[in-house]
């Protein structure tokens, strides 16, 4: 995620190393290569200009605090100006009225149906919210179909009238439906426009008018870059809309996107996608994502992730079994499970600081733990539950059934064994150590 504006960025900070104090020479000659690194991420040359004057005239002048140096004081700066850039604060969803309507828009093939579908299991999972899904878009062959595969993945009904090609009667229907139905939220999926013509705009205009939705958004495909911006503006002009969906931030994207589009159309990010999985969603906080792009991580976002997995239960259980030295592999694969439902591994470690920038050559797969499954997967209960009993003839049968070697079988049984005496040693720590540990091992 912002992989080259961050290099750029931080060759750009490298100029005041050394320097005791920040003055107009060393500052204009940063800025310099801080503009560069902004218009090579596709962001509009009028706004970097802005952006630079504004940290120019922050920054001349200014004493280096005693704990600080230019380079880090100029970090600072930017990190603030990039913040406000993209909005200052979170801005969280609208979930009034009886019940919320909610109206999705933006281009064909920018991720409308995929974000639809993410947005509702976010709604069902994190708000407890009953959510009905809505398809109206009565143009694209097979569109409907998308949309309710998407809702049987994620437990989520979807309300659709084949035969219907009228999209502003369809969601006025399922509104309906809705309410005599139990559904507390209302998630309506319009057909993407293939560009910004007068037809289609009227009608998602006429939907808009109809239904009167509590929260419109706006979902931009983040790798089209000032396109993006562009096509908002046209769309909130019509819509004025109340957020934008920024997808693909997972993908090689120079960031344009989320570093232009609030000051173009002033309307907060409200969400992010990073992943096609179904739970690869974010809330859009401006201040964690200015630090990503600088390199400093995004602890905070990483233990809420963690939080969410964190299962008390499941934890007293397993410092039971540490205790009477009965930690298998089948609770090992239990917490790799936990893991993995944090997110892609990519993104998890974009969050860790300084870890992005250390293995930015690294290609860290999303199937990090897949060897690691496929040799648990190949024992058999007894070998799980007792790993003791795996001797070299079984140790031959497990790398044989698992498509790997002798001694790729024989550095996780050492990497188990390892863990088991350290979680042992640490008997208060229970599940969250055990995590921290696991993480470690998927590196």
């Amino acid at each position: 995620m912002f992989n080259n504006l961050s290099d750029k960025l931080d060759k750009a900070f490298h100029v005041l190393k050394g320097h005791g104090k920040i003055t107009e020479v060393n500052v204009a000659e940063t800025l310099k290569e801080v503009r560069r690194a902004l218009l090579d991420a596709d962001v509009n040359f009028k706004i970097a200009k802005e952006f630079t004057k504004r940290v120019k005239e922050k920054a001349i002048g200014q004493d280096v605090l005693t704990t600080l140096n230019p380079g880090q004081l100029m970090v600072k700066l930017v990190k603030d100006e990039l913040t406000e850039l993209m909005g200052g604060e979170t801005v969280g969803i609208n979930l009034g009225g009886s019940p919320t309507v909610i109206l999705m828009s933006g281009l064909q093939g920018s991720g409308k149906t995929t974000f639809s579908g993410k947005l509702a299991n976010y709604l069902k999972t994190k708000k407890t919210k009953q959510v009905l899904l809505v398809g109206c878009d009565v143009y694209r062959p097979a569109a409907i179909n998308q949309l309710q595969v998407v809702g049987e993945q994620i437990g989520v009904e979807v309300y659709a009238e084949v035969g219907n090609n009228n999209p502003v009667e369809i969601s006025q229907n399922a509104i309906k439906y809705a309410k005599a139905n139990g559904k507390n939220v209302v998630i309506i999926d319009t057909a993407g426009r293939l560009a910004v013509d007068d037809e289609m705009m009227t009608e998602i205009s006429n939907i808009h008018k109809a239904i009167e939705p509590q929260e419109t958004l706006f979902v931009v495909d983040s790798m089209t870059g000032q396109d993006a911006v562009n096509t908002a503006k046209a769309f909130n002009d019509i819509l004025n809309f109340d957020g934008v969906i920024l997808t693909k931030l997972d993908g090689d994207t120079r960031g344009g996107a989320a570093l232009s589009i609030k000051s173009v159309v002033n309307k907060p990010i409200k969400f992010i996608g990073t992943g096609e999985k179904m739970e690869a969603i974010d809330v859009f906080h401006p201040d964690r994502m200015a630090e990503r792009i600088l390199g400093m991580g995004d602890v905070i976002s990483l233990v809420e992730r963690a939080q969410e997995q964190y299962d008390e239960e499941e934890a007293r259980k397993i410092q039971k079994k540490i205790a009477k030295n009965q930690f298998g592999f089948d609770d090992f694969l239990k917490q790799i499970q936990q893991i993995k439902k944090m997110g892609n591994m990519k993104d998890l470690v974009g969050m860790i600081p300084g870890a992005g920038k250390a293995m930015k050559d690294v290609d860290i797969d999303d199937d990090a733990f897949k060897g690691i499954e496929a040799i648990i997967h190949s024992m058999t209960p007894s070998e799980r539950s007792t790993p003791s009993t795996i001797n070299s003839s079984r140790k031959k049968r497990i790398a044989k059934g698992s498509g790997t070697s002798i001694q790729e079988v024989n550095q996780l049984m050492k990497q188990f064994n390892q863990m088991s005496k350290m979680m042992k040693m640490m008997q208060g720590g229970g599940g969250r150590k055990m995590m921290e540990m696991m993480k470690g091992m998927g590196r």
